[in-house]
């Protein structure tokens, strides 16, 4: 009975020290993320660079604005290829991670791209950062969670709270993204639907023979 007590008594301060562990901060006036009371802020060639350590691992925002000028992006696939090259550049300048478990999501009602980078040095020291990147014509942002592979296991809420905690003004929309809503079809659904209105046509034909062919019998 006493270990089952002091296991709730330690669940118990460990849930209350990890719910004043972080605390929202203003990106910028359209973006807010959680970070440790403690955290660090620098201003970088144009970069606003926010990070701080918490039970488990450490918390990184980055809001970097784009060029000016830049021109919107037009479909979703033109967004999908920028994120991409990101996962890429991230990649090539950590020195030969592996981007894991690259997938699409949303934040509020932007997309954004989120994936693992896990660095290993070796000599079994593997470092595993957690990734979320939303892009809009104005900034890219970028959120990153860094472990240690051992602490897999304890990083689940501290990394869920830290997540969740991003936060988007409601006058960031999809169209400050990419301009256009319309689905371009990919490779494979043109090549299905151009396989279906050939079948279509095939079996047409097929019908119209047969229906000839007894017209004539019936004739003779």
């Amino acid at each position: 009975m006493k270990k089952i007590f002091l296991s709730f008594t330690i669940i118990l301060f460990s849930v209350s020290a990890f719910s004043q562990l972080i605390k929202p901060v203003k990106i910028d006036s359209l973006v807010t993320i959680s970070m440790p009371p403690e955290y660090q802020h620098k201003d970088t060639l144009g970069q606003q660079i926010f990070t701080g350590n918490g039970l488990y691992g450490y918390m990184e925002a980055i809001r970097a604005a784009n060029p000016k000028h830049t021109p919107p992006l037009k479909k979703e696939r033109d967004l999908n290829n920028v994120l991409k090259d990101y996962v890429k550049g991230i990649q090539g300048e950590s020195g030969g991670g592996s981007a894991q478990n690259v997938r699409d999501t949303t934040i509020g009602p932007l997309e954004a791209k989120i994936f693992t980078l896990r660095t290993d040095d070796g000599s079994g020291n593997v470092l595993n950062r957690n990734f979320v990147l939303i892009y809009t014509t104005e900034a890219t942002y970028t959120f990153e969670y860094g472990y240690q592979d051992a602490r897999k296991d304890l990083i689940k809420d501290e990394y869920r709270s830290f997540l969740n905690s991003i936060k988007l003004s409601p006058e960031l929309q999809r169209h400050d993204q990419y301009l256009s809503n319309s689905k371009a079809l990919s490779l494979n659904q043109q090549i299905a639907i151009a396989c279906g209105a050939a079948l279509v046509i095939i079996i047409v034909i097929i019908l119209i023979v047969r229906s000839k062919k007894k017209r004539n019998k019936a004739h003779h």
